[in-house]
């Protein structure tokens, strides 16, 4: 494992670091996500989970006095989008020398974090969602230069008792090149859009109409510790549904077990069978319930929105929409109201 300080500053360092240690490992296990008064949560799983990034995946840590005090994890892809600007960097470069602003600097342009790019000329993006009642990392990334540009809603799906659909099956690994082509062809109008997450363990579902791919979906098994859910829907899947029969099977606070849908295939017109797509894949991957992180203003966000088929889990687990936050490097002005313009993709990993 590769490390390196970046930052030394009195008795604070940063370091930039290419692997998780065990040090990282257990303040990760340790961490509570979420905002103070609304939904808090720790991924039971994380370990396994970063597994998936390989490479891409760097951590910038802050030691205080050689104690590991918090960490960012930082994950470099490829992209599918046209856009390019140099805005933020000219922001950046009114920024004060202070150890706050280099924080700060680093999180807008990563060429100052060794290893982070393979070409810092190259054009980039760097992005992230938050939670839009988490005021502390909406301040953060603001102060980093990060621009508000688009928003995204978080659906839910559950059955009771959820049964296979004889059309639904699950891809071998020699037809992943295909659904690779649909899936490229399906989001090119997005902006964000990568496949490199879409096979998974090879857990890709489509089904089929004779030959034909009629809709598919990637399936990423995700454990939840569910801590604290504010409101009285929040009361209710917290107290009251874990000791009901059925409504146990979906929701136990002390181990919230769901798939995480991505890489959603679905052409237009097609958007109506997406639950009986769910409901096999929950079956056949053991679950009761299944989570989506979609583009508000996308098509098949507002489809699955207005679908009265996606169970009970849905109606109960309503949340605000959250912010995607971006900050552009070497992207012109013209291409870049590409990535505001279009529907953002959202990787499920990120989000598991």
């Amino acid at each position: 494992m590769a490390e390196e300080t970046i930052l030394d500053y009195k008795r604070l360092e940063i370091k930039h670091k290419t692997e998780p240690d065990e040090e990282i490992l257990s303040l990760l296990a340790k961490t509570v996500l979420g905002t103070g008064a609304g939904l808090r949560y720790s991924v039971k799983n994380a370990a396994e989970r970063m597994k998936y990034y390989g490479k891409g995946l760097s951590f910038v840590a802050l030691y205080k006095r050689n104690n590991l005090e918090g960490v960012i994890g930082l994950s470099r892809r490829t992209i599918l989008a046209g856009g390019r600007a140099d805005r933020s960097l000219q922001r950046l470069s009114r920024m004060q020398d202070s150890f706050k602003q280099k924080i700060f600097s680093m999180f807008s342009n990563p060429a100052s974090i060794p290893g982070a790019m393979e070409n810092p000329a190259d054009p980039h993006v760097v992005y992230a969602c938050v939670e839009r009642e988490n005021d502390r990392s909406r301040n953060f990334v603001r102060q980093a230069g990060y621009e508000q540009i688009r928003s995204f809603a978080t659906i839910a799906f559950s059955r009771f008792h959820p049964k296979r659909k004889p059309e639904v099956h699950r891809l071998s690994p020699a037809e992943e090149p295909e659904m690779t082509g649909l899936l490229d062809d399906h989001y090119r109008e997005y902006s964000f859009y990568s496949s490199e997450f879409s096979f998974i363990d090879h857990r890709y579902y489509v089904m089929k109409k004779g030959n034909r791919i009629i809709a598919g979906v990637s399936a990423i098994p995700t454990v939840f510790r569910v801590i604290h859910f504010p409101g009285i829907r929040g009361w209710l899947l917290m107290n009251l549904l874990p000791v009901l029969p059925y409504f146990r099977q979906i929701f136990r606070p002390g181990e919230f077990g769901f798939l995480v849908f991505d890489s959603i295939y679905c052409p237009e017109g097609s958007e109506h069978i997406l639950p009986d797509l769910f409901e096999s894949v929950c079956a056949s991957e053991g679950f009761s319930s299944g989570l989506t992180w979609q583009d508000t203003e996308s098509r098949l966000c507002r489809s699955l929105q207005a679908n009265s088929h996606l169970g009970v889990l849905n109606r109960i687990l309503t949340t605000k929409p959250g912010i995607l936050y971006a900050s552009f490097s070497n992207i012109g002005d013209e291409e870049k109201r590409t990535f505001i313009e279009r529907p953002a993709f959202m990787a499920g990993l990120d989000f598991a």
